[in-house]
């Protein structure tokens, strides 16, 4: 992680832009914190994490889906990425699909994080409990590495889960399943 002053989400942007192959956070201090790019499994499971969602809220008209290239700027002032994002439709702002360059200033309904081979467990966890406190009313931890999840609700609960589990979008994304094998 680089330590720098305090980043703009302008400065952001544009050093997003001018670095394409490198992805960045920006931590509610204003540090800046760079991630090194996933390998091809991970690539292949956040794509299928994004396509299962897509697919389930497009043919449902539920919302709007995000990839892991998206800012989400939290309240808390941190801008952050999961590898799948989900807004309902009846929370989203009238114009919020105007102006590209901007990083999406609501808070997700519902966020899935996926546990690479290099990323820390911990650090995921603390992300995870950072969606929650700022928001995010639903949020999957795959963790690969353990063949397990942590499901991650508005009311503080964490759910762990073990391979074999149908995971579901609850309240928060009526009907959808996604078998965690198929995420591993």
């Amino acid at each position: 992680m680089i330590q720098s002053s305090y980043i703009s989400d302008e400065e952001l942007m544009l050093l997003s832009r001018k670095n394409p192959q490198l992805h960045f956070e920006r931590n509610r201090d204003g540090t800046l914190k760079t991630m090194t790019p996933t390998g091809k499994i991970s690539g292949n499971r956040e794509a299928k994490a994004i396509a299962y969602l897509l697919t389930w809220v497009e043919s449902n008209n539920l919302g709007e889906v995000f990839s892991s290239s998206c800012g989400v700027k939290l309240p808390n002032g941190a801008i952050r990425s999961a590898d799948a994002i989900f807004v309902a439709r009846e929370r989203l702002p009238q114009g919020w699909d105007q102006g590209e360059d901007e990083f999406l200033n609501i808070v997700p309904d519902f966020m899935i994080e996926i546990r690479s081979k290099t990323d820390n467990l911990e650090d995921l966890k603390a992300k995870m409990q950072e969606y929650i406190e700022n928001g995010v009313k639903l949020a999957w931890l795959i963790d690969r590495k353990n063949k397990q999840a942590f499901v991650y609700r508005a009311d503080g609960s964490i759910t762990q889960y073990p391979e074999d589990t149908l995971l579901t979008g609850e309240s928060i994304v009526p009907g959808f399943r996604l078998p965690l094998k198929s995420m591993l």
